[in-house]
């Protein structure tokens, strides 16, 4: 076989034939595929947990972006977060952690956009999130502060004081947890370390003012924005320890308070088993009892850095630090030597960071004053500062604004010395204050001789001040009078005190003072009041300029009335402490100003709250006279219902104490109240209108106001339903009153007369009233009183007014059907002591003289009187009386079908009268 042959063998062509399909070669690849379909509704959905802003980009696309290399994402990312988040409030909820940790990275940015943006998103979160919720984060929070506060570049250093002031606004009392780390980075801010020269050791390390060249700004208004935030830090740190003081005033701690709020006991839960009752040092939410033990704090099982500035070591190491930095702060914005004494002129910008530094010192020496040795710190103060700061501080006092403002409107306020301000709103005033402060908390009773130069020049400025008749504002005034309430501290004989008063009551005198302004002139006279007032006798020496403003005061409450409520409770607080201690003038004006005070219509007493109320009412208890006129103007404060039935329990009570008839086994005060005033009193309290309102109700006829029957000449007037239940409750102190009186046969007689003369003869009578004579005439009659033939027809006329009233009501009438129990109790109670009360009313019962529709009604009433168990004795002695009733009413109805009435009549007439059963039974019909 040839090679030719060989080789066709091996490549055969295979034959393919029509039709058949072509043979599958061996290493052919299988391309066929089965489809199945996908459902993905869900996924097609917008996402619900995670939504997006207007770039479709949701919380984890942004955040993932914070950690872009390119700026300009970041800076988008942080836009797209506020977006997000103003949108979606609750997205901030779920990724809170991720949030705050993202955005604090970015405070130490290189670009000063994106730390911009993240300071506009900061303070967009911070009033979106409570301090509770990012406490948890606040440590990461604060650290990357510090880091910032402590970079290397000057931008970012600015940059983290915007970031302070947002987080020194939100969250004060998490930020100044880490107090002491951040105290330090204030102080690197501005200052850098350099061994002392004196030392050879590294020990002991000093700092010094630093320069930096590259900022954008002076060193001098770097420094002033970096203490101005250690200002408002240490704001945030006085603020947060536990014994906050406000400042200036209320700053002292001889006087705790000046009104103390009183501990309400419940004298009925401990009179029955004799409870000790623990009295405390002072009153308020938080009472401390008197002990010599103290208890240790918290803060003492703390480490040192823990503490903070709670800690006296960490406290006085800052001093140290910080103190001679304020100083040369001090030294480059002092004016030059050559300037005048007095009145030296500063620039707007040496000012604020003169301010500045005072304010800081001025807080440091209030955290001193929260430790335990506050007399130790005070004396390592003044050996360590005191040269200094008369050297440097005083040298140059008092200090004045350059006034650099031309060719502009002349502004009142602005020509004031005392009003002129910088355009960073600085007043030099304010910065004198502040350092008068500072100085006399260093000064002493036992230094007095040593420091009287300075002394003397602070007293002086004061007095000026105080006399000038500036228009100060709060925060002013509050400075001031700490300061004045030292220097009476400091020398407290009457030759250097009263001038400073004086110069007080000066400002005090000034006409629109403000709210804030008033209140704190307020409290500093009570406070010297209360100061002079725990002297001995013997060596109190009263101020005539002190006695001069307590007298003022009835007249002044009087004046302001409702216009400012919170003015006029300070003011009798004040009146009602120096009242209780008896002083003299005081209660002059108040006997001279009472009926002004209590005036029943525009009286302070009708005018303000409850509470005000209540305290104007214990006022009459000091009151040296209680004369006719103003027991007048009581009465109707009263009955006028413009205080509560309670209040005016307490007054009733209050006058009862007062009069002869209280009982008291001692001597009490001659003639502070006659007894016809008393008397006469309690009758027109009784009654509960005046003479002219009685007489005008006697014109008015017809329903709604009336109820009238033809059987009794007098026709009641229907007092509104809060109008009777005020009287109501009014008239059962009176009768308790009345009852207590020993000679009751006298006091009944004084009564009778009083009814007789102005109530008998009227046509037109208030249900209130004649349910209050029923009630009174029940709790006073006994076997001594003789009653007038007057006065029982009176009564008869007023007891069926009052149960045609009653069984008249309709079921529908709410109002009226409250006063039913009440009136209805009187009337009986009056009938069955009274048997001459029930046979007069039932011969005034003439049933030909009334109509046909009256006629039910004296059956019904006939029925109750009968089926009643106090009455049945006497409507047996008076069973002619009502048979003769009876047959009148069925003569009257003769002819006519029996209606169930008259049924009902003849059956209780045959069971309770007709069979005269000998022991009534105890059956009180309630109709």
């Amino acid at each position: 076989m040839t090679k030719k042959r060989k080789r066709q063998e091996d490549f055969q062509k295979v034959k393919l034939k029509v039709g058949k399909k072509k043979p599958r070669l061996e290493n052919a690849t299988d391309t066929t595929f089965k489809t199945k379909a996908i459902q993905i509704p869900e996924q097609l959905k917008e996402d619900g947990v995670l939504p997006t802003q207007n770039r479709k980009l949701n919380i984890k696309d942004l955040l993932s972006q914070m950690h872009h290399y390119s700026p300009g994402v970041k800076h988008n990312a942080l836009l797209g977060l506020k977006e997000l988040l103003s949108q979606y409030p609750f997205v901030i909820d779920a990724h809170l952690s991720s949030i705050i940790s993202e955005v604090a990275a970015v405070f130490t940015d290189k670009d000063s956009g994106v730390r911009g943006a993240a300071v506009h998103l900061l303070q967009f979160l911070a009033s979106k999130i409570r301090a509770e919720q990012i406490a948890p984060f606040f440590p990461l929070v604060s650290a990357h502060l510090s880091s910032a506060m402590t970079h290397i570049s000057e931008g970012i250093q600015e940059d983290s004081l915007k970031v302070l002031d947002v987080l020194l606004e939100a969250y004060p009392a998490l930020l100044t947890d880490r107090s002491i780390i951040l105290l330090k980075n204030f102080v690197e801010l501005i200052s850098h370390q350099q061994l002392s020269k004196r030392l050879k050791s590294r020990d002991k390390l000093s700092w010094m003012l630093s320069v930096n060249p590259n900022r954008r700004v002076t060193s001098q208004q770097w420094r002033l924005n970096v203490l101005t935030r250690l200002k408002k830090f240490l704001q945030a740190v006085v603020d947060g320890s536990n014994d906050t003081e406000d400042e200036g005033l209320q700053e002292q701690k001889d006087n705790s308070h000046s009104v103390r709020n009183p501990i309400c006991i419940s004298w009925k839960l401990h009179a029955n088993n004799q409870q000790h009752i623990q009295l405390f040092e002072s009153g308020g939410l938080r009472p401390k009892i008197s002990s010599s033990f103290r208890l240790r704090s918290l803060t003492s099982v703390m480490d040192s850095a823990e503490k903070g500035l709670s800690s006296a070591e960490n406290l006085k190491g800052f001093i140290e630090i910080i103190i001679p930095l304020l100083i040369e702060c001090w030294i480059e914005a002092s004016p030059a030597q050559s300037a005048p004494i007095l009145g030296n002129l500063l620039e707007s910008e040496s000012q604020q960071l003169m301010q500045q530094v005072l304010s800081i010192i001025h807080l440091l020496w209030k955290l001193t004053k929260r430790h335990d040795e506050t007399y130790k710190m005070e004396l390592w103060l003044r050996m360590n500062y005191l040269v200094d700061f008369k050297h440097h501080f005083m040298r140059h006092f008092p200090y004045s604004l350059q006034d650099t403002v031309k060719n502009k409107k002349k502004d009142p306020c602005k020509s004031n010395r005392n009003c002129m301000k910088s355009s960073n709103n600085v007043d030099h005033l304010l910065l004198n204050l502040t350092l008068c402060d500072i100085m006399v908390s260093l000064a002493s009773t036992s230094t007095l001789q040593t420091d009287s130069g300075w002394l003397d020049m602070i007293r002086k400025f004061v007095t000026d001040t105080l006399q000038d008749g500036s228009k100060l504002n709060s925060k002013q005034v509050n400075r001031l009078l700490g300061v004045t309430w030292r220097l009476m501290q400091i020398q407290q004989n009457k030759v250097a005190t009263e001038p400073l008063i004086k110069a007080v009551y000066m400002l005090y005198q000034q006409r629109n003072l403000l709210f804030p302004v008033r209140t704190l002139l307020l409290k500093f006279f009570s406070r010297v009041y209360q100061k002079e007032d725990l002297r001995t006798q013997r060596i109190r020496s009263r101020s005539k300029v002190l006695s001069r403003w307590l007298a003022g005061l009835p007249q002044q409450l009087a004046l302001l009335g409702l216009r400012n409520p919170e003015l006029s409770n300070q003011l009798i607080d004040i009146i009602h402490s120096a009242a209780s201690r008896s002083n003299k003038e005081l209660l002059q004006s108040l006997q001279a100003t009472a009926a002004r005070i209590y005036d029943p219509l525009e009286g302070t007493l009708v005018l303000l709250p409850a509470e005000a109320q209540r305290r104007l009412v214990q006022l009459v208890y000091f009151l040296p006279c209680l004369p006719a006129s103003l027991l007048a103007c009581l009465s109707r404060c009263c009955i006028m219902g413009r205080m509560s039935s309670e209040l005016a329990a307490t007054l009733i009570g209050i006058l009862h104490m007062r009069s002869s008839f209280a009982g008291w086994k001692c001597q009490v005060q001659d003639n502070s109240v006659n007894d016809v005033d008393y008397f006469s009193f309690l009758f027109s309290t009784l009654i509960g209108f005046s003479r002219e309102e009685l007489t005008s109700l006697q014109g008015i006829r017809g329903k709604p106001h009336i109820s009238q029957t033809q059987l009794s000449p007098i026709r009641l007037y229907l007092t509104d339903l809060d109008q009777f239940l005020h009287h109501w409750a009014v008239t059962e102190v009176i009768c308790h009153s009345l009852s207590t009186i020993p000679s009751q046969s006298q006091c009944f007689d004084i009564l009778q007369t009083g009814i007789c003369k102005y109530l008998v003869g009227l046509v037109v009578i208030p249900d209130s009233t004649a349910g209050s004579v029923l009630c009174a005439i029940n709790k006073l009659l006994d076997q001594a009183c003789i009653i007038s033939e007057n006065l029982h027809r009176f009564l008869a006329s007023c007891c069926y007014s009052l149960l045609y009233f009653l069984l008249t009501i309709d079921r529908e009438d709410a109002e009226h059907l409250q006063k039913r129990d009440m009136l209805w109790g009187s009337c009986i109670s009056a009938l069955a002591l009274l048997p001459r009360l029930l046979r007069l009313m039932l011969q005034s019962l003439q049933v030909s003289r009334i109509c046909r529709e009256e006629l039910p009604v004296v059956a019904q009433l006939l029925r109750l009187l009968m089926q009643h168990g106090q009455l049945r004795s006497h409507m047996i002695t008076n069973e002619f009386l009502v048979q003769q009733i009876i047959k009148d009413i069925m003569t009257l109805k003769s002819g006519e079908v029996q209606e169930q009435w008259l049924t009902d009549l003849h059956y209780c007439f045959n069971i309770y009268l007709a069979s005269h059963p000998q022991t009534p039974g105890p059956i009180n019909t309630v109709y």
